[in-house]
């Protein structure tokens, strides 16, 4: 009886801790996408600005800019350990070369504050070629570690 009772709390404890991980691992998907789904409306609007589709606005693009230099600092912590399955598009190499990862978003932090200085002063042309920067930035990310 009591070993029956031993087993049956380590098997709840053991399928109880899977369910944390999973509940945990999709709050991490979420978390990300939401940030990323954010810093893509305000890179879109950029990318509209750039390439003639809306008129420059100096302001509006140096607000954009801020907020996505600000949701850049946040996406890492939401790659923890086991949210590469699920509703994500975040590639499983992302864990087994964490490192090179880490420095991909790195770059992207330094490029996207940049973006958001040189914005500031109002200038399309510094503004787009900086613009051009990050997508490069991003796409080389999106390429190694994000699925289509």
């Amino acid at each position: 009886m009591k070993k029956n009772l031993i087993l049956g709390l380590l098997i709840s404890a053991f399928f109880g801790s899977s369910f944390v991980i999973a509940a945990d691992a999709e709050k991490a998907i979420k978390y990300r996408r939401g940030v990323f789904n954010v810093m893509g409306w305000n890179f879109g609007s950029m990318a509209a600005m750039v390439k003639g589709k809306i008129p420059f606005d100096a302001n509006v693009f140096a607000r954009n800019a801020e907020i996505v230099a600000f949701m850049s600092q946040l996406p890492l912590e939401g790659f923890v350990e086991g949210s590469d399955e699920g509703d994500t598009k975040a590639r499983p190499e992302i864990w087994l070369n964490m490192e090179d990862f880490e420095a991909k978003m790195k770059k992207m932090q330094k490029e996207v504050s940049a973006l958001a200085e040189i914005s500031k002063k109002g200038n399309f042309d510094a503004s787009k070629s900086q613009l051009k920067e990050v997508g490069a930035t991003c796409k080389g990310c999106h390429d190694d570690y994000r699925n289509k």
